[in-house]
């Protein structure tokens, strides 16, 4: 297999601090004879399932489910590391423009059907049309013709993405795409059954039966709106003698204090812990800190909100917010206070191995603390605005972690005189529903890289990127992200400088106001193990897990 060897060369041409954690990394195949006779486990999340169409989804629940019932060209395992998937061989142009993959004879999907080259032309341009509405479309970016199809300018036909044989596929790109290997592996490029879409219309990938699975497990149990279902290995799976349990039972547990008592009454194997959880059972040997390449921060709503146009009053907000005390007396769960919106650890200066964060950090604009001159610039930003008092509505998820974040910044932000702050802790499904909509004024808004790259943050905020919920924009700034992506995509130090800038000039115009860098402490069974757990694009990956006696 040429995949390996082709890792590596990715690896080295984008200096990139892969950073993971996998959780008692031993293969389940060396602890065969201490393999419990019951391989199910138990499993928690935190909010409820929002969607299993790779086309549409947008969260982390919901691409770890893709993730775990479904396979791309490529699966990343441990570090990131680019593992076979759908594709048994891939030859690269030396311009790095034209890749052909050679996909394997043997995958299924969990009706029988074979996985082909039309399932991931089918995919692809289905994510790419304009009709279809997914947000994730934009990480198309460079692929021939994706921008133009996603303006509305060209025919989804034109995507350069064609089938050449029933299993050789051919993808052309504008503009050669470092971390393009990184993508694969992610569930926005994964194959879908053109057959069963069509099939199931518009009731496709709206509860688990009408879904098929190439991964290697199938859901179950789904309805689309409960919060119980289950993840049953495949027997399709191409590689399914390398998937040990037999099922995953996966439910919703909102309030840490219901987990904890369910993971100590053996019910669950797996639960998110948080707060005062975290200090006094952080030296349990099931505990298990999730470092995240995850930003949390406060987005205004500058199309709804005039105001929020308005430099001072934004400058005011955040520097009313005192994010140290958020994260060690509020959350106390290991997060950690943001330097910038890139979170530590996510990439590192190709030539000086310098942390991006670190090196883009621009004396504290954007992330201080400072009561005295928040009350200044908020006094200034009223008068310019000819306000004596504003009242806002501020948005957040209904759980623990984030009843705790808008109980702090209404308290920290009611201290602007003048400003009243109104909470609204909703479910996730509703949150992310509504910000995609624009239906908020303030929002805290969670966001994690999808792969190693400053790009995977920093694009988050060109004028006309999908995920800008807020609709910030700046013409600099989009010519700087523009300049990263192509006109220095094969230049690194230039590239790198392009990034660097845009993050400070983010900062300096207070775009949004991060919170904190988040972590995923939780408690997992010493039972179970072979998991992995990477910090940037999608986290878990649970195909080698398996139950020791």
């Amino acid at each position: 297999m040429k995949i390996k060897k082709q890792t590596a060369t990715i690896l080295a041409v984008v200096p990139l601090l892969l950073l993971a954690a996998c959780g008692n990394g031993s293969s389940a195949s060396s602890s065969k004879g201490n393999l419990a006779a019951k391989q199910v486990v138990n499993w928690t999340e935190s909010s409820e399932l929002p969607s299993i169409d790779p086309s549409l989804a947008t969260d982390e629940i919901s691409f770890n489910l893709l993730n775990n019932t479904n396979e791309g060209l490529y699966r990343l395992g441990k570090n990131n590391k680019i593992e076979p998937g759908m594709a048994t061989k891939t030859t690269v142009s030396k311009d790095g423009k034209t890749y052909k993959f050679t996909l394997r004879k043997n995958a299924k999907w969990s009706n029988g059907d074979s996985v082909t080259a039309q399932d991931f032309v089918y995919s692809w341009q289905r994510i790419n049309n304009p009709k279809t509405g997914s947000q994730y479309a934009y990480l198309y970016s460079g692929i021939k013709n994706a921008d133009q199809i996603q303006a509305g300018k060209k025919s989804v036909s034109t995507l350069g993405i064609k089938a050449t044989g029933k299993y050789k596929l051919t993808v052309k790109l504008d503009k050669a795409i470092p971390y393009f290997k990184l993508l694969m592996g992610f569930p926005s490029f994964f194959p879908q059954d053109q057959k069963v879409a069509q099939k199931y219309g518009s009731k496709y990938a709206t509860q688990s039966k009408y879904q098929v699975y190439n991964g290697p497990f199938t859901l179950q149990g789904w309805t689309g709106t409960n919060n119980k279902w289950s993840l049953v290995k495949n027997k399709k799976y191409w590689d399914k003698k390398h998937v040990t349990l037999t099922k995953i039972n996966d439910q919703v547990v909102k309030d840490t204090e219901t987990g904890l008592n369910q993971f100590q009454g053996k019910q669950v194997d797996q639960t998110a812990i948080s707060g005062t959880q975290v200090a006094n059972l952080k030296n349990s040997k099931s505990f298990f800190l999730g470092r995240e390449a995850r930003n949390a921060y406060l987005e205004y709503n500058y199309k709804k909100i005039k105001a929020f146009r308005n430099l001072n009053i934004r400058q005011a907000m955040s520097l009313a917010i005192n994010r140290k005390q958020l994260v060690t007396k509020v959350l106390a769960d290991g997060s950690t206070t943001p330097k910038g919106f890139v979170t530590d650890g996510l990439a590192s200066n190709p030539k000086t191995g310098e942390d991006f964060a670190k090196e883009a950090y621009n004396g504290g604009t954007g992330v201080t603390y400072n009561l005295k001159e928040a009350k200044k610039l908020w006094a200034k930003g009223l008068k310019q605005e000819g306000k004596k008092s504003v009242t806002y509505n501020l948005m957040s998820d209904d759980t623990d972690v984030g009843k705790k974040t808008t109980e702090f910044l209404q308290t920290q932000l009611e201290k602007l005189p003048g400003l009243k702050i109104n909470v609204e802790n909703i479910p996730y499904k509703t949150r992310l529903a509504r910000s995609a909509k624009g239906q908020f004024q303030l929002v805290v808004t969670l966001w994690g890289a999808d792969f190693s790259d400053p790009i995977s943050d920093l694009g988050l905020f060109t004028s006309t990127n999908s995920f800008n919920n807020g609709k910030w924009g700046n013409k600099e700034y989009d010519k700087l992200i523009d300049a990263a992506n192509n006109g220095d995509a094969n230049n690194t130090e230039k590239r790198w400088e392009d990034m660097v800038k845009a993050e400070k000039l983010l900062m300096s115009q207070q775009a949004n106001a991060p919170l904190y860098n988040g972590v995923a402490p939780q408690l997992i069974n010493t039972k179970v193990k072979g998991y992995v757990y990477n910090t940037a694009g999608v986290p878990w990956n649970w195909k080698g897990m398996y139950v020791t006696k």
